[in-house]
């Protein structure tokens, strides 16, 4: 297996590590209800993705 013969520098090695950030989920305020909703997710209330009716929502009482 191989290994690295030189340990790498500081530098290098955050500057590989810069790219591991975790990143916030972007978001988008639906015109309908105006609520914020992550784009291109069925909207799990309504059943709904980009105006069309996907799944069949039961209603909760």
């Amino acid at each position: 297996m191989p290994n690295p013969k030189r340990r790498h520098s500081h530098s290098r090695t955050r500057q590989r590590r810069a790219h591991d950030a975790l990143k916030t989920p972007q978001f988008y305020i639906d015109k309908d209800s105006g609520e914020a909703r992550q784009p291109h997710r069925i909207d799990a209330k309504t059943g709904t993705y980009k105006g069309r009716q996907i799944l069949d929502v039961k209603e909760t009482e």
